[in-house]
């Protein structure tokens, strides 16, 4: 059998009975995480133009967009939803890197309109995981060593996560296992390029960012909706490493024997999924919960601070995050300088960080000019003795002192140490803080009871029913405000 068709078997024959306890549990936490995500962003610009690409796709359907009153065809409402969770960059993390933004709007989009159970809704999202987890580690990886020092590869991207993508829609479909197949072997073929190096390079930043949620999520429900109808794949796309998907693609390396290893019976994307604490690019977390740590310990208020010296991961001396021309509220989202500010002033962790009146704030863009950084002086023997670790170390000099804190896993992460790990309780918490202002009370509750006993939901578009209703404003309104672009 092809990789493809080993997936597709993978992904038809798994049953929910079939899916560990921990699995079942990860992947509520991936979809509570991801809807309150997407609720805090419906009026960021990148989530506002989601909402308004969507509705374009189709203004009359079942399926809804995220946060407003709007229920549009499962293309536009699958759009519109990968952008609104990636919008704040507060979305769960695993590797390749991003997956959930993804793999769940496509999934999230068919359950609805097709009103299925509960169940079928968390064996699809957990095996496109699982998926993508798994294509993942069998190529380059951003946060690659070599001899000893940092080696990211020139060409990468969360472009392989298609195919977890396209396998949900299909399961939610009842495609049978040879034309799931096809599926997968267009989806291979219609991936979006690998881009996020370049997106690494240029400022300022492009709100595309790494890749566009929304144009990925269009490929794989095309994929999963021509091979239902008949087309044929590429059935051979994976294992053609000279002229396949591994080329295609970019990859230095390609390891498909990671693809398959125990596939079905060893789950292993739950022991690297990761959620995010603030909506800031990764590589601050550990950073920025060291600064926390000081300011908030110390109560030190951000005029008191006389100089931020940040050490962070080994790979990020490029202008993304070296920048300091921040000119839209997107253009903090990965800057160190900007970044390191904006988490002195002890905002509440979410939509706030990126509110214009915060992020152009006289104080936060002066205390900008008071950050410095270099690279942790152990990022690679760290890394290397455990692929999840991320050193990093903060020094705060204020009142005439040198306040530290460091870190060698940040709060989010599956570590050596439990207390980096969300629990449920924190996870509830951040949604809660996401849909505030949002939703109505009731609805937040109802939404928490429904996804965290989402095995025992019948129709799951009773669930997307409580994260439909904006009342704060109706989507009309939220479109008449300053065009963001």
């Amino acid at each position: 059998m092809t990789l493809i068709n080993q997936l597709s078997a993978f992904a038809v024959n798994t049953r929910f009975d079939d899916l560990p306890a921990e699995v079942v549990d990860e992947t509520k936490r991936l979809i509570l995480d991801s809807l309150g995500c997407a609720l805090a962003a419906i009026e960021h610009p990148k989530g506002r133009i989601g909402i308004e690409y969507g509705r374009l796709l189709g203004v009359s359907g079942n399926a809804t967009i995220i946060g407003t009153s709007n229920r549009v065809s499962v293309f536009g409402a699958a759009v519109a939803n990968g952008e609104l969770i990636n919008a704040l960059d507060m979305d769960a993390i695993l590797p390749p890197g991003h997956v959930t933004p993804y793999v769940l709007p496509g999934a999230l989009a068919m359950a609805e309109s097709l009103g299925c159970a509960g169940k079928d809704l968390i064996r699809s999202v957990a095996v496109a995981h699982e998926m993508s987890w798994r294509l993942g580690k069998a190529m380059d990886y951003l946060r690659d060593t070599r001899d000893g020092k940092v080696s990211p590869p020139q060409v990468f991207g969360y472009s392989c996560t298609i195919f977890g993508a396209t396998a949900a829609i299909g399961i939610l479909q009842g495609q049978s296992a040879d034309r799931l197949a096809n599926s997968l072997g267009i989806a291979g073929c219609i991936s979006p390029v690998q881009s996020l190096m370049s997106f690494f390079q240029h400022t300022p930043s492009t709100t595309i960012k790494y890749l566009a949620a929304g144009a990925l999520v269009q490929a794989a429900m095309m994929a999963a909706h021509m091979g239902d109808l008949g087309h044929r794949g590429d059935l051979q796309v994976l294992d053609d490493a000279e002229y396949g998907f591994p080329k295609f693609i970019g990859t230095r390396k390609w390891e498909p024997a990671r693809i398959t290893a125990e596939l079905g019976s060893r789950w292993g994307f739950v022991s690297e999924q990761s959620y995010k604490p603030y909506p800031h690019c990764r590589i601050l977390h550990g950073p920025l919960d060291c600064l926390i740590e000081i300011v908030e310990k110390n109560q030190i208020q951000p005029a008191e601070i006389e100089a931020i010296k940040v050490f962070v991961e080994g790979f990020v001396e490029r202008p993304v995050w070296l920048t300091r021309d921040i000119r839209e509220v997107h253009d903090g989202m990965f800057s160190i300088a900007h970044g390191m500010a904006i988490g002195a002033h002890r905002l509440p962790f979410g939509k706030a960080w990126q509110d214009p009146e915060n992020v152009f704030s006289p104080s936060v863009m002066a205390l900008m000019d008071r950050v410095t950084h270099e690279v942790h002086p152990d990022y690679v023997k760290q890394l290397t003795a455990n692929n999840g670790a991320r050193p990093s170390r903060v020094e705060v000099r204020a009142r005439g002192r040198t306040f530290v804190a460091e870190r060698l896993y940040p709060k989010g992460s599956p570590s050596p140490d439990p207390a980096t790990r969300m629990t449920n309780e924190e996870i509830i918490a951040k949604f809660r803080h996401n849909a505030d202002g949002v939703l109505s009370d009731r609805d937040i509750n109802s939404t928490v009871n429904a996804v965290m006993e989402l095995d025992g939901v019948s129709d799951f578009s009773a669930v997307m029913q409580y994260v439909a209703a904006s009342t704060r404003t109706e989507l009309n309104q939220v479109l008449s405000k300053a065009n963001p672009r």
